[in-house]
């Protein structure tokens, strides 16, 4: 009788929902956000050789790679709550090493942010596919894109802007950020995820489920899809903010760019219901034909480099509408039972693209100037639309509901409780012995 008087929100924690997890998400928008134009540069400044950055992002991907892989594993051990916690709190670390560390420990801060970053995306996409319906995830993509606009849109030209007034200011906004969003996490009462069953056996080695995905070929496709993607926004992200520079466009040219294109994450509502008018299969291969070929008309920058800087801010806007819709197809195929462990290879998309990226970057470089990066990318990004020529042509659509077939008349008196009796006419009576 005690708790009758307490309001139900601090007895029961209410179920999380869309727009919980769009929050959290923005929040982390800012923390990535503000650092997305500032890291290529300052390790510019520290390494001054484009070939020496891509072998540095190179060695950070391999060690993001298996801590990705690691954390199914560290999960048997440690909480998913507190695994979410910790990866927040590597942003703060980063950016301490960043702003008491210097230029030198630089690249110490990037592993911490990356590390960060995986962690994080891990635990996300599971509370994700634990509280998030089948057919609310195209809801929660779009709103959670929409909640990062900002985070996006304003965060490379004010990291730019802020690292030219004082260098570490951009660092201190992104711990206040990350702060901001371990608040919200707790706030939201995640716990540890839903529990589906009792585990009836000892949980397996990280590499164990590697064999359950390449059983799937639906798994595969979409995880290919969410690698090229990525490498798509590593080439932007990475190699245009130097090609500005080394093109005498300026070093806040990067971060410029990065924000206009951002601002495009509001328009996310809109390429949704682009999207669910068609097919996710025409609205994937879409997107990686038109950003493919931009991609490459953008490799004549050596000739022309505001040209190549408009053709990558066009097809930025393709790779977008493939945020909006290119993990659709690696979510829907996912069993309630392997949310965990798929979710840990769904995110090992990030890492593999970080070796991928700059180890084909540092191969093209050998033989070709800059440029020659994005026409290897536009490549790529072809490849990918061939293979969802292959996807299902109705995927996404709703299912068809197959109208019952209509009920036999029934005679009203089998409806009732005691069925009725036919009274007997007086000459058919059979009469007694």
């Amino acid at each position: 009788m005690a708790t009758r008087y307490i309001p139900l929100w601090t007895r029961f924690a209410p179920a999380p929902g869309v727009r919980g997890f769009a929050t959290l998400q923005g929040f982390e928008a800012i923390t990535r956000g503000i650092l997305i134009s500032v890291f290529p540069l300052e390790m510019y400044r520290a390494l001054e050789d484009a070939q020496s950055v891509s072998l540095a992002y190179f060695m950070i991907g391999v060690m993001s790679l298996l801590a990705g892989l690691m954390v199914p594993w560290l999960n048997r051990f440690v909480p998913r709550r507190w695994m979410y916690t910790s990866g927040a709190t590597l942003y703060l670390i980063g950016s301490g090493f960043a702003v008491f560390g210097g230029t030198e420990m630089i690249m110490v801060a990037l592993l911490c942010n990356t590390l960060a970053t995986v962690i994080t995306f891990v635990c996300f996409n599971a509370y994700v596919l634990d509280y998030i319906t089948r057919a609310d995830l195209g809801q929660a993509e779009s709103m959670r894109m929409f909640y990062s606009a900002l985070g996006w849109t304003l965060g490379p030209v004010l990291g730019v802007t802020l690292m030219a007034i004082w260098r570490p200011t951009p660092f201190v906004v992104a711990a206040l950020a990350s702060l901001c969003m371990l608040a919200v996490f707790w706030a939201m009462r995640l716990g540890n995820g839903k529990l589906i069953s009792r585990a009836r056996a000892p949980a397996p080695n990280p590499l164990a489920f590697l064999a359950r995905f390449f059983a799937q070929p639906r798994l595969i496709a979409g995880w290919l899809f969410a690698v090229i993607r990525s490498c798509g926004w590593w080439v932007y992200v990475v190699y245009l903010p130097i090609f500005a520079v080394k093109s005498g466009l300026g070093e806040a040219t990067g971060g410029i760019v990065l924000s206009i294109t951002n601002g495009t994450l509001f328009l996310t509502p809109l390429m949704l219901r682009i999207v669910q008018a068609s097919t996710i299969r025409t609205a994937v291969r879409s997107g990686f034909f038109f950003s493919g070929a931009l991609f490459i008309l953008a490799g004549m920058g050596q000739w022309l480099p505001w040209g190549a800087v408009a053709a990558l801010m066009a097809a930025s806007f393709c790779l977008i509408l493939l945020d909006v819709c290119g993990g659709l197809p690696f979510l829907m195929a996912v069993k309630p039972s392997e949310r965990t462990e798929m979710s840990a290879v769904y995110s090992s998309f990030r890492d593999v693209s970080g070796i991928l990226t700059p180890g084909v970057a540092w191969l093209v470089l050998l033989f070709a100037p800059l440029p020659g990066i994005f026409v290897a990318c536009g490549a790529g990004l072809w490849l990918a639309c061939g293979i969802a020529g292959r996807l299902h042509p109705r995927l996404g659509r709703a299912r068809m509901q197959v109208p019952a077939p209509p009920a036999a008349a029934v005679p009203v008196s089998s409806c009732l409780k005691y069925p009725r009796v036919e009274r007997i006419p007086p000459a058919q009576k059979t009469p007694y012995p």
